[in-house]
């Protein structure tokens, strides 16, 4: 069994479509939410489909002490971070090499990086012109949104839409694919 702990510090509608999409699995255990915003309803969601949750500030975050126990604690394996906005200290990173995933609203390598995340991502795909948008599953290195890309799913953005319609049809593509990513990716970490 594959211990999983999910990052996230928003509304968490990723967190709970994977956790629902594991449920019942014999290889793969979501146990384990992690948010650096206590009034993320990415909590609730987790809480209510009953799994464990722990809010963690910046600068625990960022102690290698704490976050490893925490994580050692749960058993984890493999981290997901679902609309996780904090940089990921390089010790994670380390001890998660080829075993974190991140999910990014755009097609890396476009719109990526520093303050691009949520709506802003939406804008300036609209702002530049873009026909097309997607999503982005990338392993986490230590720069931001520059991991090796895993997988990527576009949709066409016409000139009518707005930002609000962008992010719509980006969210529709994430709801699909991203809980299939990760268990194709879980497969083969753990295949090795």
């Amino acid at each position: 069994m594959v211990n999983v702990a999910i990052f996230v510090s928003g509304s968490g509608s990723n967190c709970e479509n994977i956790i629902r999409y594991f449920a019942g699995s014999k290889d793969v255990n979501i146990n384990l939410v992690v948010s650096n915003k206590a009034d993320a309803y990415a909590l609730v969601r987790a809480a209510a489909l009953g799994v464990e949750t722990i809010v963690v500030s910046k600068a625990e975050f960022n102690d290698e002490k704490k976050m490893m126990g925490i994580l050692k604690d749960h058993g984890t394996d493999f981290i997901v971070l679902a609309g996780f906005l904090l940089l990921v200290p390089d010790f994670l990173i380390s001890a998660f090499d080829r075993k974190m995933v991140n999910l990014h609203p755009a097609l890396l390598p476009k719109f990526g990086g520093k303050g691009m995340w949520g709506r802003h991502v939406h804008e300036a795909v609209k702002a530049a012109g873009e026909t097309e948008t997607g999503m982005t599953v990338h392993y986490v290195s230590s720069e931001c949104d520059g991991g090796e890309i895993i997988a990527q799913f576009r949709t066409a953005v016409s000139p009518d839409d707005t930002p609000d319609d962008i992010a719509a049809k980006e969210h529709e593509l994430e709801m699909a694919y991203f809980p299939k990513v990760v268990e194709e990716v879980i497969r083969k970490s753990f295949a090795e």
